[in-house]
């Protein structure tokens, strides 16, 4: 009987030990030292990491996106020789590895990111450089069938070097799987979308989109938890802007900037993320390379600004929050390092406790073990 309890004991205690551990991909610019898509592991409790594997080949695989089943990533193939790309990919968790499946032409040039729908049927890519978005099916294997649609966007801002022409950034997917919304760098407006995923067609909105301030550059974009409130960051103003969100439209309610009143260096932020209790909200800012600490006020959405967290690296243009939300991972692009941080979920502060050193890492995706 006791052998019987103790065999119990040990198997749930392996079950909540293995819902600790995730496999970690590193997106990364291959035109340095890198050799393409990394693979680690990572304890979501200890903050322990192990190097498994690296899928060469792959030109500039950047952003990153997992599916609901967790059985394929699909990549953003960002600067391509001639026309950009995005790369099915499967793993193959008995030998930690991934394995191309299929790469498709975007329809555009520098796709700059890449998002999955509700349903695990329809990639979305953003292109930024020729300021539009494509629309994929995901076969039954996983693969990539060709563009469905692409859509233009046009128009221009204040910024003559960067805000020239639409620029379209980022594609972020509401809970409802219906509201989609991108960012347009080069437009200052949040774009927004109806899904239907029955057939993987996107049609305008109505308001078609949210204008924010000229020379703002909304970059990336990120839901709050409960679904009430919805923040951009603006990469050119180092501002972050918070949105009600309600009945499929966005009303913008404060704009915070995500730099110290005494810094006067070059403003160029990347990255949002809010925890999963959706108390604070982490903004991180590229030359100043530190991450932006705000508490959110879950019935306003109004941000206070808790602090400011040195990266530990160079050019901070991607992090994440892990599961469970302990810890917080860097990665500084330049630096050739991700730095995972202990976060204090009480304060939201950050506290460094280890580097793991890949080159060029520009996006960081977890997947459960």
């Amino acid at each position: 009987m006791k052998k019987k309890l103790f065999f119990t004991i040990l198997l749930i205690s392996n079950q909540l030990f293995a819902q600790n551990n995730f496999y970690l991909f590193v997106g990364t610019f291959t035109t340095g030292k890198s050799e393409g898509i990394y693979v680690y592991e990572f304890n979501t409790k200890s903050g322990d990491f192990k190097y498994r594997s690296v899928l060469k080949g792959l030109n500039d695989p950047s952003f990153l996106a997992i599916s609901p089943n967790n059985k394929f990533v699909y990549s953003a193939g960002e600067n391509s020789p001639q026309e950009a790309t995005v790369h099915a990919l499967s793993f193959n968790e008995t030998l930690t590895t991934l394995n191309l499946l299929n790469t498709q032409p975007t329809n555009g040039e520098r796709a700059c990111h890449v998002a999955i729908d509700k349903t695990g049927k329809w990639v979305f890519v953003a292109n930024y450089r020729s300021g539009n978005l494509s629309v994929f099916p995901i076969e039954i294997d996983g693969k990539l069938g060709k563009a469905t649609q692409t859509i233009q966007h046009e128009g221009k801002s204040l910024d003559p070097e960067r805000q020239e022409k639409a620029h379209a950034h980022s594609v972020n997917i509401a809970e409802n799987n219906i509201d989609v919304f991108v960012t347009d760098l080069g437009t200052d407006k949040i774009v927004a979308y109806k899904f239907d995923a029955l057939t993987g067609r996107l049609s305008a909105a109505s308001p078609a989109f949210t204008k924010i301030e000229d020379g703002s550059g909304p970059r990336h974009f990120d839901f709050h938890p409960n679904g009430k409130f919805a923040y951009s960051i603006n990469e050119l103003s180092s501002t972050v802007t918070g949105f009600s969100y309600e009945n499929g439209s966005l009303k913008a309610i404060q704009t915070i900037s995500t730099l110290p009143k005494e810094y006067t260096g070059r403003k160029w932020s990347a990255d949002i993320h809010i925890s999963g209790d959706g108390d604070f909200l982490y903004a991180s800012n590229r030359a100043a390379d530190n991450i932006a600490i705000f508490s959110i006020n879950n019935k306003t959405g109004q941000l206070t600004l808790v602090g400011f967290e040195p990266t530990g690296g160079k050019t901070p243009r991607n992090f994440m929050i892990a599961p469970h939300g302990n810890f917080l991972l860097v990665a500084n692009q330049e630096s050739d390092d991700i730095i995972v941080f202990k976060r204090d979920k009480k304060t939201g502060k950050l506290l460094k406790i280890s580097t793991i050193n890949v080159p060029s890492p520009v996006c960081l995706k977890m997947m459960p073990k």
